[in-house]
């Protein structure tokens, strides 16, 4: 065998070692990248279905909403008309708004890429929590169908439908309409500062404090647009915390059983 072929052959095992170690097998602490991208693509699928079935029940979801009203005027919250308003006679804001609300989802795809490749030591952490929020959500949607203030709260304009960016059809069209408890464009957008500040806090720990500047832009945002209530907000936010709990009590069960 020539030195050529010797040499050939040594960098075709090389290449083939690289890839099998690049697409399934762990490396620097990451789970490998395409059985993690095929995990969350499954996820991400089942929770679409199972979302979408969840929530039908129109009589119930509209007496909720009624009674999360009642509840917001007692606790003197009940600003969701006043904040349609205020955007509805800020034209100029509006396509900043619905984009705002609209393509939340890059910013996930963007933080878990980001920290997938830069900051592995946090990003199994954060993978768990965006996968809890998932699966823990699922039951309230079943249990507690929320029509949103677009639809059951009188004068409320219903902005995202008009000015979509995305379809012509009514705003939610093809999905589940009565699942505004809680908001879960807020809890992703809760979910992409949290990654972001466990993944800056070491290193650059006032930097990390500038990503939750992005959930509070998203609460306006659904606010001002009609769709969710002050009290969904609140549900996020709630929904984010028990999942990192729930992250951190599975973490210490894992260990114990290891011992």
């Amino acid at each position: 065998m020539s030195p050529h072929e010797v040499a050939d052959g040594r960098l075709s095992r090389l290449i083939t070692r690289a890839r099998s170690v690049v697409l399934v097998r762990r490396t620097g602490g990451r789970p490998a990248p395409l059985v993690e991208a095929a995990v969350l693509t499954l996820v991400i699928l089942l929770f679409s279905r199972l979302h979408a079935a969840a929530g039908k029940d129109v009589v119930a979801a509209t007496a909720h909403a009624r009674a999360l009203q009642s509840l917001e005027r007692t606790l003197h919250l009940n600003v969701e008309l006043t904040a349609n308003q205020w955007l509805t006679a800020h034209p100029s804001l509006i396509l900043p708004a619905v984009s705002y609300y609209r393509l939340y989802y890059v910013a996930i795809i963007g933080v878990l890429v980001w920290t997938f490749l830069r900051h592995a030591d946090v990003y199994v952490k954060v993978r768990r929590t965006l996968v809890a929020m998932t699966v823990l959500v699922l039951p309230v949607f079943w249990a507690l169908p929320m029509s949103p203030p677009r639809f059951a709260l009188p004068g409320i304009v219903d902005i995202v439908a008009r000015h979509d960016l995305l379809t012509s059809r009514p705003s939610g069209s093809g999905q589940n309409l009565y699942s505004a408890m809680p908001s879960m464009h807020m809890g992703w957008s809760l979910w992409c500062a949290y990654a972001v500040w466990c993944a800056l806090r070491p290193s650059h720990p006032r930097l990390a404090w500038l990503a939750w500047i992005f959930p509070l832009g998203m609460a306006a945002v659904v606010l001002t647009t009609g769709n969710h209530y002050v009290l969904d907000i609140a549900g996020s936010v709630a929904l984010l915390i028990v999942s990192i709990a729930a992250v951190r009590a599975w973490n210490t069960l894992t260990r114990h059983l290891r011992i």
